[in-house]
């Protein structure tokens, strides 16, 4: 088992969940703060509980990625990003500075991308723990690769290995993506395919492996199934498909990333105090001791 421990981290996700799960706060200058101040509670608590090594940030962009060149459609009902948020990101990138923490973010692609990307760069030489507000990331678990994510408060949190995404969905890690083919995923507007739940989504992926086995199955009409689901699965074919392509994360974005620059530790407390001061974040100031100095 390496003794290197890599956190990546979602940070647009673990902004929006430390957003929600938090009363709003400000600081002296009228600067909402909230989702920062979350946001570190639940890195701090990473830290600590994956005795990380190393870390790194990814980011989305405010720009269509190759997704929405497929699929118009993707993510048009998604609500926009609160004004609260907006405000936030930069601050955090300017706290994520302090820290000496290399933050990465590429037009053209999502966060999820270029973790996908940096997970398998890293996992030869360090585990990996994805560290984010969602459960996108689940179609990376493997042996050296685990999610980290919020439980049900900010203050809980749970670790996805291969067995407990099996317990949670019913299906593998690798099978995460036919699996969401089916059902789709109405936060990112993936069609998926009409009149499939979860459970018969895990049921027909345990049946037959993946989508492309299913649906071979189908065109020779040797699939046993109930002709309401059927039916819904041959008429929405083309949608299944599409929904794959769009769930998949791609692992080999063009990332100048380097493991070693990610040690973590190698920070000034006294800049990271002035921000800290800065933003109102007192009680984080006394954790600072217990971050600074790993080895």
């Amino acid at each position: 088992m390496s003794d290197k421990r890599l956190i990546i981290i979602d940070s647009n996700a673990l902004l929006h969940r430390a957003f929600h799960a938090l009363p709003p706060l400000t600081n002296k200058n009228g600067q909402p703060t909230g989702a920062v101040y979350g946001f570190l509670l639940t890195l701090f608590k990473a830290i600590k509980d994956l005795n990380a090594t190393h870390i790194v940030a990814t980011f989305d962009t405010p720009k269509p990625t190759f997704r929405h060149e497929k699929f118009k459609e993707y993510k048009a009902h998604r609500i926009k990003t609160p004004d609260g948020i907006v405000s936030q990101i930069g601050v955090m990138k300017e706290v994520l500075k302090s820290f000496n923490i290399p933050v990465f973010e590429r037009e053209g692609f999502e966060a999820d991308d270029l973790i996908a990307t940096i997970s398998e760069k890293s996992k030869d030489e360090t585990e990996v723990f994805i560290l984010s507000g969602d459960l996108d990331n689940l179609q990376l678990v493997d042996e050296k690769i685990k999610v980290y994510t919020l439980g049900k408060g900010i203050k809980d949190s749970v670790l996805y290995d291969s067995q407990k995404v099996v317990e949670r969905f019913g299906v593998s890690p690798e099978q995460m993506n036919d699996f969401k083919a089916l059902t789709g995923d109405a936060s990112d507007n993936v069609p998926g395919v009409p009149g499939i739940g979860k459970t018969t989504a895990a049921q027909l992926i345990q049946e037959y492996g993946n989508i492309e086995n299913l649906y071979s199955e189908l065109s020779t009409d040797t699939a046993v199934l109930k002709p309401k689901v059927k039916e819904s699965l041959k008429s929405n074919k083309e949608n299944a498909f599409l929904s794959l392509e769009l769930v998949q994360t791609k692992k080999d974005v063009d990332l100048d990333f380097n493991l070693d620059l990610c040690k973590f530790g190698n920070f000034s407390q006294a800049k990271v105090k002035d921000i800290f001061n800065e933003l109102g974040f007192n009680s984080l100031i006394d954790r600072l001791d217990l971050l600074c100095n790993k080895d």
